[in-house]
């Protein structure tokens, strides 16, 4: 995503220190996420006290300027698609369907041609809302994918196969997919990221958001960037903020001496730490109709 909005914004690359408009992509698109894996935590973290040390250094903020810190959350979304039951049955049995063909093993029945005439039709009775119709074509897709799961672990397990990690992975996700319901937790909403949470922030335009939660601390004056992590599982905003305390008095060697934060943050795990550091909350203002 960063290397397209490279590509399309002539603003970005100026700022990158281009003269003339690329219409090609500077890097490959898998060398960031390669080089952020080489990386690691401890490197990103090096890489932000190095960060802090080039702002006090060139006067962008002031020492005094860290012991007063903004923290919040936000959702860090993932580049997923919309995620929905049908893509992913039919996405895991192409999957399973690929597993078999590696391992040269002939299934009895793929559901290719099944598949590819239901998944255009479920669009469409959900569009005509025909919900009926809609459901009854989903659990056939479901069904087509027990059958292919099914049939691959039997041949498996019967002629003695040996799958690699990745194939291992992809028959758990199947599993997976076919035990999870409606009102189950930590569901599996893609295939490629399984590391992917619901999460709800209370936006008006965009009710759920699909990735994990980041913790983003700030200087309260400059808004210089002190410290980010990140939280699988959605857990709640106070139970994070002794953490993000943390890691700012780690990267910056000062402690915090006040912090600034909204309103999700009251309750449960901010008053532990209210002896330590000061945690300032807004007021609730409320205000009265007339008549």
């Amino acid at each position: 995503m960063v290397l397209e909005q490279w590509l399309e914004s002539p603003y970005y690359q100026y700022f990158c220190g281009e003269t003339f408009f690329q219409h090609d992509f500077p890097c490959h698109p898998t060398s960031l996420v390669k080089w952020r894996k080489r990386l690691e935590e401890e490197g990103c973290e090096w890489l932000f006290t190095q960060t802090i040390q080039a702002g006090l250094k060139l006067k962008v903020i002031k020492p005094s300027s860290l012991k007063r810190v903004v923290v919040d959350t936000t959702v860090q979304e993932k580049n997923i698609t919309l995620p929905t039951d049908a893509k992913l049955y039919n996405k895991a049995r192409q999957q399973l369907t690929q597993v078999a063909k590696e391992q040269g093993i002939t299934l009895r029945q793929t559901n290719d041609k099944a598949c590819h005439e239901l998944m255009p039709k479920i669009g469409r009775y959900g569009h005509a809302k025909q919900y009926k119709r809609m459901r009854k074509a989903i659990k056939q897709v479901k069904g087509f994918l027990g059958r292919v799961l099914r049939d691959l672990d039997w041949q498996v397990k019967r002629q003695g196969l040996t799958l690699t990690q990745k194939q291992e992975d992809t028959l758990n996700q199947s599993y997976r997919l076919l035990k999870q319901t409606r009102q189950s937790k930590n569901k599996l909403y893609s295939l490629h990221e399984p590391n992917v949470d619901c999460i709800s922030k209370g936006k008006a335009h965009k009710r759920y958001e699909f990735g994990v939660k980041a913790s983003i601390a700030v200087t309260a004056k400059e808004s210089f960037i002190l410290g980010a992590r990140s939280y699988p599982g959605n857990p709640y905003d106070g139970h994070t903020l002794k953490d993000q305390l943390q890691q700012v008095e780690t990267l910056t060697g000062r402690k915090p001496e006040t912090c600034f934060v909204d309103r999700g943050y009251k309750g449960s795990g901010v008053e532990d730490i209210k002896a330590l550091v000061r945690v300032i909350l807004p007021f609730l203002t409320q205000f009265k109709s007339r008549g």
